[in-house]
């Protein structure tokens, strides 16, 4: 019989085939056993009578800013409101660094940065930009998910948009390097030229924005990007998909051979556009708060998205502020909620089984970026676990958002279901409303990644 260090017991468990009651032995920080009435002596016992027992979430797109941009969002701010929301592990983006993570030196900073102040495990997405294609062996030598593309404009200067040859040239190399290209996909050409237009007519407001990147810029940069895909042989994943065509295009695409999956996030699965008028600077984003229609076929399509991640990309409060709304910074405040909208919108609100939350929130993201022993909850897995109230609620407000600046469309809402304790590896980081521990987060690289 073995001593484990912890176990969990009388919790019902989120297994991929269905919810159940056992007991979740735990040694060395990894999951040793699943069991209903586990006997094994253990050092520490937690009681979780009354709570389901769930994956830690995998947020794969957050967007935090270290090194480099110290006043906005990072690692500590950011993991510790993850933690908050049963995030266990994140996967960070390559742009808002300084300098951003398209070689191996950033590569470096951004990890000691994270390893010093990360509540929670992390990841890091490297770079994809004009000039750059010759530094993707060296971040996949570091350890990168992927390579992050954008379609449209930045407006970083320091991470540029990919044109097309980049594009084809880049999903070339990382084709043989074994990684997938991310893609925001959205029509530059489209975009720029309506809001341009918008703008010089004096549509400076909500609906000008909205109006300025309709869906068709989503659904042709979607198609061109899977047509690249397909011709290169490099898996493609597209983040932030806002409509329903997006989300079949890639499901078509996979069905003919296509190794394309695509994600969606929260605030497209919540908000629409009367919404992003109510909310006005907390829900800018792109692509942009879509009609109710499009929210709805999002939840139709389900099935067929690879997960949902938060897309958290914070700013400084005074860059949320402004008469012109296409001046004001883009992005959505979230890394908090992922799970709890899940278990919110989805289960509670439209019967989603928890099973399908646990795949949404941390099995897909795990499975497509192939992170050693994370999203699941059977033997050898990492013990990275969201206890969660399902009959309990959470307000969210200044008391309880922990990320670091106070704009966010989540603020002022309850969801059903409380996050009760958050544990990574077996160590508790979250409970009872409270952070628990010092940073302790580590580097996930993915798993078999070798040149052919």
């Amino acid at each position: 019989m073995t001593t484990l260090d912890l176990a969990i017991r009388g919790g019902t468990v989120v297994a991929p085939d269905g919810a159940r009651r056992a007991d979740v032995g735990i040694a060395d920080g990894r999951i040793v056993a699943v069991a209903g009435g586990l006997d094994d002596a253990a050092r520490s016992d937690l009681d979780a009578t009354g709570l389901h027992v769930l994956p830690g979430a995998v947020d794969a797109h957050v967007h935090f800013n270290d090194p480099g941009r110290t006043a906005y969002e990072g690692f500590e701010s950011g993991t510790r409101a993850a933690a908050a929301g049963g995030t266990t592990t994140i996967v960070d983006m390559p742009l808002n660094a300084q300098p951003p993570t398209i070689d191996a030196r950033a590569f470096d900073r951004k990890r000691a940065v994270a390893e010093r102040t990360a509540l929670v495990d992390f990841a890091l997405w490297g770079g994809l930009v004009p000039g750059d294609v010759g530094r993707l062996d060296e971040l996949a030598g570091r350890g990168v998910v992927g390579f992050k593309a954008f379609m449209s404009d930045t407006t970083m200067p320091e991470f540029a948009m990919a044109d097309d040859l980049t594009l084809y040239e880049g999903m070339t190399r990382a084709a043989t390097l074994g990684l997938p290209v991310a893609v925001h996909a959205e029509n530059e050409a489209i975009t720029s030229a309506l809001a341009a237009r918008a703008r010089r007519e004096g549509r400076r407001g909500v609906r000008g924005y909205l109006a300025s990147r309709p869906a068709i810029a989503e659904i042709e940069a979607i198609g061109r990007a899977l047509l690249l895909s397909e011709e290169t042989g490099c898996a493609l994943h597209v983040v932030h998909v806002s409509t329903g065509r997006g989300v079949a295009l890639v499901a078509e695409a996979r069905a003919r051979g296509v190794d394309a999956t695509c994600e969606t996030c929260p605030h497209y699965l919540v908000f629409d556009e009367d919404d992003a008028e109510r909310l006005g600077a907390a829900g800018k984003c792109a692509p942009p708060l879509r009609p109710a229609r499009e929210r709805d076929a999002l939840w139709a399509a389900i099935g067929d998205i690879a997960l949902v991640a938060s897309d958290h990309s914070p700013s400084l409060p005074e860059l949320k502020q402004g008469d012109d709304f296409f001046a004001i910074w883009g992005g959505i405040t979230g890394c908090q909620v992922l799970l709890g909208v899940l278990l919110d919108a989805g289960h509670h609100e439209r019967g989603l089984a928890l099973e399908q939350v646990a795949a949404l929130s941390a099995a897909g993201a795990a499975r497509r970026f192939r992170l050693p022993g994370k999203g699941r909850i059977e033997p050898g897995a990492d013990a990275d676990l969201a206890l969660v109230d399902l009959g309990g609620e959470t307000a969210l407000g200044a008391g309880t958002l922990l990320h670091r600046h106070p704009h966010s469309p989540w603020a002022g809402r309850t969801l059903r279901g409380r996050i009760a304790r958050t544990l990574v590896r077996g160590t508790t980081v979250f409970a009872g409303g409270r952070v628990a521990g010092p940073p302790a987060g580590r580097l996930v690289t993915p798993e078999n990644t070798e040149e052919s």
